[in-house]
């Protein structure tokens, strides 16, 4: 088995695991409020269609929907993308790597604590894959956690729910320098929750 593929089936049975506590978890205000804001843009801009990489449970996607617009979640967790469509939401197994959709389909993505779990070398070929099905001129939001260090790594944590995460933490400016090369950054923050890392969130503009 790959590094990759063999990352991959762990994430795959972190997230299995984990699905029914993450599912009942309260999202943090600064993620709910990000994502308020995003839905004002999308529907100051008349888009109706978001697809999100990394859809786990639902969580966000209820929202999307709940506001209107077509939504389709995206997950490596079979058990997430069942979630996902206990809830009604449209919702299919794949990788950021390897989206099941055709070119240009979606007016809008949206992407959350995901792509930290792409491995560096692997990035560029993620990011390309999502501007892939989005549609031109589309805005993206992406969120990472980050810090001034930056490094790849394998998280074991207590809970139980499986082996340890693969993690890609980075700077901001490696995070700026990355999207950069896929569209244009129109909008850049970070922040602290009760963690020693910053959480990044950016909204890119997809070429045109």
């Amino acid at each position: 088995m790959s590094d990759r593929a063999q990352r991959e089936s762990d994430l795959i049975d972190y997230y299995t695991n984990e699905v029914r506590d993450r599912r009942d978890r309260e999202l943090p205000d600064s993620r709910v409020d990000v994502r308020t804001s995003f839905l004002g843009q999308l529907h100051a801009e008349g888009r109706r269609s978001v697809v999100e990489i990394g859809c786990g449970p639902g969580r966000d996607g209820q929202a999307f929907a709940a506001a209107g617009l077509d939504y389709t979640g995206v997950d490596l967790a079979p058990a997430s993308v069942e979630a996902c469509r206990s809830l009604g939401l449209q919702a299919y197994v794949g990788s950021a790597l390897g989206l099941p959709f055709d070119d240009g389909v979606f007016e809008a993505g949206w992407t959350m604590s995901t792509l930290l779990h792409v491995a560096d070398e692997d990035l560029d070929a993620a990011l390309a894959e999502i501007v892939r099905v989005l549609r031109p001129g589309a805005p993206l939001g992406i969120g990472l956690w980050g810090d001034e260090v930056g490094g790849e790594r394998v998280w074991q944590d207590d809970t139980g729910h499986g082996p340890g995460r693969f993690f890609s933490i980075r700077t901001d400016t490696a995070v700026q320098e990355a999207l950069a090369r896929h569209g244009a950054v129109e909008h850049w923050q970070t922040w602290r929750n009760d963690s020693p890392m910053h959480y990044q969130w950016a909204v890119l503009r997809t070429p045109a």
